[in-house]
């Protein structure tokens, strides 16, 4: 008899029943109501699955009761699963697996023997669903998340290529503007990029004079914000004004991180030749204007030639360095404050993973790799940055001290319980300033579909690597 095939038949009673509460369950039962109806979804499918694989009543009584303990493992949310929310999914999935069960053994009954598939018959998807979970991750991390070794030879050696062109540019138009020597960035720098290698950054530092500028630490200032860095000129009685080069961009007494930017928009965006750069490299390279930050896009081959590698967007980036700590010029971040310049938390960040991850062996970089490109190709995950995520393993490695290889499993699925708690109190503190909310740049319909999305793959954690 061939239960297998008949059940298959049968798929389109309740898969109709849990399309229609699907499509209706955000307008009827609110985000919360919808987050555990996807879950209880999954826990029906595997309930019929065992129901199948039953041979008596009592044995699909007994995977029934266990399908609804998993179901209890996830539905107790109290910000998010509002009151009557549970009886009601229960109703009418309860309803829907009877009417499952009830067309599953009709349709068995009139079954005929010689319908049996073959082994080799079987799709992929059932083929795959024998991989373990552990299994799964390091698949994906191999054909999704990893970047290929010569993808990254090549957007490193643009990236290069392009630094020198305009480096030399520089200081034969500016050749009195105080620079450092400007060098690559970045997770394509750190191997910390995941999917594609389709951007880098190129890091200009700027040299002040240490007696004439001191930089105040955002807690110092008016601003009050940890992040937000000023630079002010001081020792004026007796340095004025135009003994530094960068008193041309001073604000009310502080340099103006605004100020520069537009300064190096103009002086390379607007003016460098760009044809002649697009001819010297055998690439197109174009200048991307009207955003906040200084961009240049670089597709492969001449004017006209198809080619099948992706563009390559490399973003200048000025900055200023005292010791460990590295102020940036992004004033899409420090916007309204014109004066103010970002303290950058990312390599404090990378080389803290760095060293945890030597001191055992662990994978810790190997699964923030894995949960951006989660992130970056799932719809509903786009929102979620990659500073989040770093913090969140930050976190989690004060209380996890096992960060094997044999362990990213349990690891894997612990960032995703651990993130949900996140959202739910609405704020991922900095694990090097506390006082910052990561989440603080998501709306609230963001933190809905991330949070549904996350509520599904605790029962289900293979739904995130598809």
């Amino acid at each position: 008899m061939n239960f297998q095939g008949s059940r298959r038949r049968g798929e389109d009673g309740i898969t109709m029943a849990i399309d229609f509460l699907l499509s209706n369950a955000r307008l009827v039962l609110g985000v919360g109501g919808a987050a555990m109806l996807g879950i209880a979804t999954l826990v029906v499918k595997r309930l019929i699955e065992r129901a199948g694989r039953a041979a008596d009543d009592e044995k699909v009584e007994q995977k029934m009761a266990e399908s609804w303990e998993e179901l209890s493992l996830v539905s107790s949310s109290p910000t998010l699963i509002k009151k009557g929310i549970k009886g009601v999914v229960m109703k009418h999935v309860a309803k829907a697996t009877r009417q499952q069960k009830a067309d599953l053994c009709q349709q068995h009954q009139t079954l005929p023997l010689e319908v049996q598939p073959k082994p080799e018959s079987k799709s992929k998807r059932l083929q795959l669903c024998v991989l373990s979970l552990q299994e799964r991750l390091q698949q994906y991390y191999h054909t999704r998340a990893a970047l290929a070794p010569h993808e990254v030879q090549r957007a490193q050696s643009l990236a290069l290529d392009m630094c020198t062109e305009i480096q030399g540019f520089l200081h034969s138009r500016h050749p009195d503007m105080p620079l450092g020597e400007m060098s690559l960035g970045g997770s394509l720098l750190d191997d910390l990029q995941v999917v594609s290698a389709d951007h880098a950054c190129l890091l200009v530092p700027l040299q002040l004079e240490a007696s004439l500028w001191r930089l105040i630490p955002g807690e110092e200032t008016l601003l009050t914000h940890p992040l937000h860095w000023m630079v002010r000129r001081v020792n004026l009685e007796y340095f004025p004004r135009g003994r530094s080069y960068w008193d041309r961009y001073l604000v009310g007494g502080y340099l103006s991180a605004e100020s520069v930017m537009n300064m190096f928009s103009k002086a390379v965006m607007e003016t460098i030749n760009w044809p002649s750069i697009s001819s010297t490299l055998d690439c197109q390279v174009r200048p991307v204007l009207g955003g906040p930050d200084l961009r240049v896009e670089i597709r492969p081959g001449s004017e006209g030639a198809d080619s099948t590698d992706p563009p390559l967007f490399i973003s200048m980036l000025p900055l200023l360095r005292e010791e460990d700590v590295a102020l940036t010029c992004q004033p899409e971040l420090t916007s309204p404050w014109v004066n103010a310049w970002h303290l950058s938390l990312y390599p404090w960040e990378t080389q803290r993973l760095t060293q945890l991850d030597s001191a055992d062996d662990g994978c810790r970089r190997h699964t923030l790799k894995i949960l951006k490109a989660v992130c970056k190709l799932n719809p509903a995950l786009r929102a979620l940055e990659a500073a989040p995520l770093a913090n969140l393993i930050l976190h989690l490695s004060d209380s996890e001290r096992d960060w094997s290889e044999v362990s990213l499993d349990v690891r894997f699925q612990q960032c995703v319980t651990e993130l949900i708690g996140y959202l739910e109190q609405g704020a991922l503190h900095s694990y090097f300033k506390p006082a910052v909310n990561l989440l603080s740049s998501l709306s609230e319909d963001q933190v809905d579909q991330i949070g549904f999305m996350l509520y599904c793959a605790v029962s289900e954690p293979e739904i995130l690597l598809i």
